[in-house]
């Protein structure tokens, strides 16, 4: 046994090791594997379903267009009758759009509108502005080509062809390409219920304090509003439950409740390792805690577990960090737990405008906005408490941990536009 000197000072107990901190791209990984997709599917009027995870592969009836239709007002022929710029042929039927043609009489041509059927025995349509209208018919100035100006049958969609894939987020476009097959309803996958608060005796809302009021310390509850805002763009049934007070029955007592109707509990503060942050022991008494803490910079402070069956998400309390782990983390969460098979976001390679010589351990998203040179401006100020860089900003740079950036140095930008819808 070592021998200690009276008059030497004790040896200081060591601290704990820390787990390191995980990789972005392994905390994603793990944290989309608890994301088993809600069941069962609904059906929604195709009028409604804007936004929605389509949730099962929707199959075409029909061939669209379903004849051999006119792109163009103008008449159809048949390309061996034209005789030179100088001859007339004369027209032997008319056909509007909704309506059907008779089989074209040799030597004749048909007057015809866009979207009507194609009469049998024409190869061809001239749009009306290569032609003269005379007594006897019509003059055609300009030759045709087989088949010009002619959609034709199942060129946009074929009969038996899986038009609508499951798992696709259902846009307009989608949604009238749905219509064009015949769907009145589409089958998507049902909304996800979130139950979002936030911690901190701190909080205020706004309303209830009057700016000159504030006390001390005090601050209004930012992160409650672009929380709620952000989950309603994916389509989330959201129950605000307010703010919690910093006391661990009290966390304890609002996750419990939570847990029982909603399939995600969100909150925001308290995951941090001060003697106020309740979450982490809260949900450990109630469940499991399978992520805590992450290698980026703003949104180290991230937490994932369950309490009973619902999934539980701990985000940082401070506003950009609050709101950047939302983006990367929490958002492709809720799209897988929608069925949604495109989770990654859009990325961009730019051109640099700055100059961000401190390279950072950790994984970094900075707030930046493209200017006209079609390069990246840098918010000066990259706090993770300053929010008007996140209204300033249209995207992030994702710049890996280690590197510093010069001005004129490429860069992965991560716009706001595909993030944010």
């Amino acid at each position: 046994m070592r021998s200690v000197s009276p008059s030497s000072p004790p040896e200081a107990p060591k601290r704990p090791e820390r787990a390191p901190m995980k990789p972005l791209e392994l905390a994603l990984a793990e944290l989309l594997a608890f994301a088993a997709p809600l069941a069962p599917a609904e059906s929604v009027p195709t009028f409604e379903a804007d936004g929605r995870v389509l949730a099962q592969a929707a199959l075409s009836s029909l061939d669209v267009p379903a004849h051999d239709n006119s792109s163009m007002d103008g008449y159809a022929m048949r390309c061996a009758d034209w005789a030179g710029a100088s001859s007339v042929l004369p027209v032997s039927q008319r056909i509007a759009a909704g309506g059907s043609g008779e089989p074209l009489a040799a030597g004749s041509v048909a007057r015809i509108f866009t979207g009507a059927p194609i009469p049998p025995g024409a190869d061809a349509v001239v749009m009306q502005e290569d032609c003269e209208p005379t007594d006897a018919g019509v003059r055609i100035r300009l030759q045709p080509r087989a088949g010009q100006w002619i959609r034709r049958r199942g060129e946009d969609v074929a009969a038996g062809s899986v038009v609508l894939n499951a798992g696709e987020r259902l846009s307009p476009a989608l949604l009238g390409l749905a219509a064009s097959i015949g769907f009145a309803a589409l089958p998507v996958a049902p909304r996800v219920r979130v139950a979002l608060f936030s911690t901190g005796d701190e909080l205020v809302m706004p309303g209830e304090v009057a700016p000159a009021n504030m006390k001390p310390g005090a601050i209004y509850n930012s992160n409650r509003f672009f929380l709620r805002a952000l989950l309603a763009r994916l389509g989330c049934v959201v129950t605000d439950l307010g703010i919690v007070p910093d006391r661990l029955d009290a966390t304890i007592a609002a996750l419990k409740g939570a847990s029982l109707q909603h399939d995600l509990i969100l909150t925001s503060g308290g995951v941090s390792v001060g003697e106020e942050d309740h979450i982490k022991p809260a949900v450990q008494a109630l469940g499991e805690l399978n992520l805590w803490q992450i290698a980026i910079k703003p949104g180290k402070p991230f937490a994932y577990g369950k309490v009973n069956a619902a999934h539980f998400i701990g985000l940082p309390g401070n506003p950009v960090s609050s709101f950047v782990t939302f983006l990367l983390l929490v958002r492709p969460f809720i799209l897988k737990l929608q069925g949604a098979t495109d989770l990654a976001p859009e990325s961009i390679a730019l051109s640099a405008h700055f100059d961000w010589p401190k390279a950072d351990k950790r994984r970094e998203f900075l707030r930046v906005r493209r200017n006209r040179g079609g390069g990246l401006e840098l918010f000066a100020n990259q706090s993770s408490g300053v929010l008007t860089s996140a209204v300033w900003a249209n995207g992030l740079v994702d710049n890996p941990p280690g590197r510093a950036i010069a001005h004129g140095d490429t860069v992965r930008f991560l716009p706001f536009s595909s993030l944010l819808s």
